[in-house]
């Protein structure tokens, strides 16, 4: 190895219990040369020998365990017996790139920063740290090799990379775009992808569980879907029998292309879909003011707490826009509430929505705890990956 870094007496124990983060102030030495991305060996302060890394210098996660086995090469092989394990792990689940489907989760999936998406036979790879980033050939290579696919897309854009010192790559490694659009089929839904210009890989595939669930929950009933995005909640929710779909987002790209998918989707009762363009802590207030009631409420915002630094102004905006949405609500109406900020934990969202409930004068009850599929593993080391916590709380 051409560096090794020691740690202080203590900041093993996180090592042995096989976390895979390593911040600065755990390390003690620094010992030889590396350049962001290179693999490091990771040793105790008595010697003992607990893994390998890679080395991020630009960030406060100074190391990313790649293995807790120090004996362990980092080498094309190691990424090819990774990502091949997570394609099968999806297999044996019955999951299909068809229908959408995370292949690799990063840490979960023992590649930290490698995040990649499959929709049919495209994949969107995102790499958002240094290690990741040095080996991309190699995770390229291992990624058409386990899935067969015709494409591999990059879009490693998201604002995470300057975090490591690395700039924006966004482009084709395999293949290059056909005049088709990309579509999958989820439940039954036919949706584009804008792997482009859309949000994250262009496309939430963490919510096919709860879009589910909110088309069985919808039939009959009055149906306000926020951050609507491409209209994912909004065509399940026609789907399952609502009758009426208000949508709200503040892009009108997104808007625009939801309409696209209604349109897709000639089954689906178009009329009564309505589009609204509009702030949604605004709109919320407006609704209230005009008298519009609703028995199914979605609530699926962006992230609003990037980092545990951002979650007292992450919550006053949580809060804020489950008040309003609750009292928009009639009685023993629904709400499917998510956050899908890291900074903000699964116990610390609950008592959000109990405070929102408390300020909005409605008694609520929590009916059951969301999150992503088992495409979107959590490794039971690393309670950071659960990034997705959703509730259904009924008035």
């Amino acid at each position: 190895m051409s560096a090794t870094i020691t740690l202080h007496p203590g900041k093993e124990k996180s090592v042995l219990r096989r976390h895979p983060w390593l911040f600065e102030g755990s390390i003690a030495y620094f010992n030889g040369r590396a350049r962001a991305g290179d693999t490091v060996e990771v040793q105790s302060a008595d010697g003992r020998r607990l893994g390998r890394a890679s080395w991020s210098p630009s960030s406060q996660i100074r190391a990313r365990m790649w293995s807790f086995d120090a004996d362990t090469p980092i080498d094309d092989a190691f990424f090819r017996a990774r990502v091949g394990a997570a394609w099968a792990r999806r297999a044996a689940l019955g999951l299909s790139p068809a229908q959408g489907m995370r292949v690799l989760h990063a840490e979960s999936d023992g590649l930290p920063g490698v995040i990649a998406d499959a929709y049919g036979d495209t994949i969107v790879l995102q790499l958002t740290s240094a290690g990741a980033d040095k080996w991309r050939a190699a995770i390229v290579s291992a990624l058409q090799r386990a899935s067969g696919c015709a494409r591999i897309y990059e879009r490693s854009d998201s604002d995470v990379r300057a975090l490591e010192g690395l700039s924006a790559e966004c482009g084709w490694r395999v293949g290059a775009a056909s005049d088709a659009a990309l579509e999958i089929v989820e439940h039954g839904l036919r949706m584009e992808v804008d792997i482009f210009a859309g949000h994250k890989t262009g496309f939430y595939l963490d919510q096919r569980d709860s879009r589910a669930l909110a088309a069985r929950l919808a039939a009959g009933r009055r149906v306000l879907n926020c951050f609507c995005y491409t209209g994912g909640f909004s065509l399940a929710a026609l789907h399952g029998g609502a009758t009426q779909v208000l949508s709200i987002d503040s892009s009108a790209p997104a808007l625009s292309q939801a309409r696209r998918n209604l349109v897709l989707n000639s089954g689906l009762a178009a009329e009564r879909a309505e589009w609204l363009e509009a702030d949604v802590f605004a709109a919320l207030r407006d609704l209230r003011k005009a008298g519009r009631r609703f028995d199914l409420i979605v609530l699926d915002p962006p992230k609003f707490a990037p980092s545990a630094s951002h979650a007292t102004a992450a919550a006053r905006a949580y809060k804020d826009i489950n008040m309003n949405a609750l009292r928009l609500l009639e009685p023993g109406g629904l709400l499917l509430t998510y956050s899908c900020s890291g900074g903000v934990g699964a116990d610390l969202f609950q008592k959000i929505v109990a405070g929102a409930a408390l300020d909005a004068g409605v008694e609520a009850r929590m009916l059951a705890r969301l999150g992503p599929g088992p495409d979107h593993p959590v490794g039971l080391a690393f309670p950071e990956g659960e990034y997705l916590k959703g509730l259904l709380c009924q008035i």
